[in-house]
């Protein structure tokens, strides 16, 4: 585990999360924050981790919200959305010289004061109440009624709650340039482009391949997994193997053709063993960043991703993969036959692109960053109380104002 930069050793830093409940992409990038500022103190709103995970934060307690003790927070903790913010915002982190926050939600939106320093790395955005708004409406069938009412005005609010947040942070930090420009577009802020960490070193190519396509995902309507359901119902003599759990799978099985696998939930090992194989990884959703595509990568395994959000930044047209244009089964199955008729793989060059994302090369850059960062604050809190020391000494010559009493 990398050492905390030289700058924060001896400061307190607060580690905010979302919430812990899977090992996603999000949650690594936390587990590499951590590695950073070891001695950081964690937060967040709800806490399920599985026991196997938690020596990567070194055992640690994680300091939860009151959403942990509400009925059934453990399975539909997603269900509190609204009560989100509020949550958020009752975690004191006054007694913190530093505050981290790793925030796919909300987390972003802790409450800090002008002499803390709040870096925040954004993983996304609220994109249920944002980008995909309508979608999420009609798929929840929220379009019409008391309960379509109670979500619009739900959402609202969180969408007002979450525009207001971005004064509420001295750094960002993007997992890609797309999610710097939607920064730019919802907060009007700068932000810093960091990808986050892949673990490359668990994927290797395979001698042998097998002939069917592969998808890795959570099922939830904004992957677009329906996607790949209905261009492979039109390609019958291909197979299509999905790897995911989550709300839509028994929906997605149900329009499914016998040519489609859904296995569910898989350990790391079996996703490795599954990927190595496949003749190609499909990505279908807009998303800032995409860790399921650099593993594919890191495997020689090509990608064919749909040429939007980060996919754009992270897939190399020709080289690691093939990108195609409209979010729909058409033009995924289109691609999917232009690439078997023209795309000539190079398993070296796409371990070479994948190894660009690991895990050593996040916390490196990380450090640095943290270091700098903090080094800018100190100085320009020390610049702010010269500046206010200099006023208090200044003569009142015209007689108009008192300076002190």
């Amino acid at each position: 585990m990398l050492e905390s930069p030289t700058s924060l050793t001896n400061q307190r830093v607060a580690l905010v999360h979302d919430w812990y409940v899977t090992r996603g992409g999000a949650e690594r990038v936390a587990e590499e924050i951590f590695a950073v500022v070891p001695h950081a103190d964690l937060f967040a709103l709800v806490d399920f981790y599985p026991d196997e995970h938690r020596h990567r934060f070194a055992n640690k307690p994680v300091t939860t919200s009151f959403l942990q003790s509400l009925p059934g927070a453990r399975r539909h903790y997603r269900s509190f959305l609204p009560l989100m913010p509020y949550a958020i915002e009752q975690f004191d982190l006054s007694s913190y010289d530093v505050v981290i926050s790793s925030s796919h939600a909300v987390a972003h939106g802790v409450l800090t004061n002008c002499e803390q320093l709040h870096l925040s790395y954004i993983n996304n955005t609220m994109v249920y109440a944002w980008d995909l708004y309508h979608h999420y409406l009609r798929s929840g069938g929220l379009t019409r009624g008391v309960k379509g009412l109670i979500a619009r005005a739900a959402l609202h609010y969180i969408r007002l709650w979450d525009q207001g947040t971005g004064s509420r942070v001295n750094t960002f930090i993007a997992n890609s340039g797309h999610m710097a420009d939607r920064l730019q577009r919802l907060y009007g802020c700068n932000a810093d482009v960091i990808y986050p960490p892949v673990e490359t070193d668990r994927f290797a190519p395979v001698d042998e391949r097998e002939d069917y396509y592969v998808a890795v995902a959570r099922l939830v309507p904004f992957k677009r997994i329906d996607i790949m359901v209905d261009a492979f119902r039109n390609l019958p003599d291909r197979r299509l193997v999905i790897l995911g759990d989550g709300p839509e799978l028994e929906p997605l099985r149900r329009r499914a053709s016998d040519n489609i696998e859904f296995r569910g939930f898989c350990d790391p090992s079996t996703v490795a063993r599954v990927v190595a194989r496949a003749r190609a990884f499909l990505f279908t959703s807009v998303e800032p960043f995409g860790i399921a595509v650099i593993e594919a990568a890191a495997c020689g395994v090509p990608v064919i991703a749909l040429g939007r959000g980060a996919a754009r930044e992270i897939v190399i047209d020709g080289v690691t993969g093939c990108l195609f244009e409209h979010q729909d089964a058409e033009s995924l199955r289109d691609a999917i036959l232009s690439f078997e008729s023209s795309f000539e793989a190079s398993s070296s060059s796409m371990i070479q692109h994948a190894r660009q994302f690991s895990s050593e090369r996040f916390r490196s850059q990380l450090a640095r960053y943290l270091d700098s960062a903090w080094e800018a604050f100190t100085d320009s809190q020390a610049s702010v109380r010269a500046v206010s020391l200099h006023a208090e000494t200044v003569p009142n010559r015209l007689g108009i104002i008192e300076l002190s009493r």
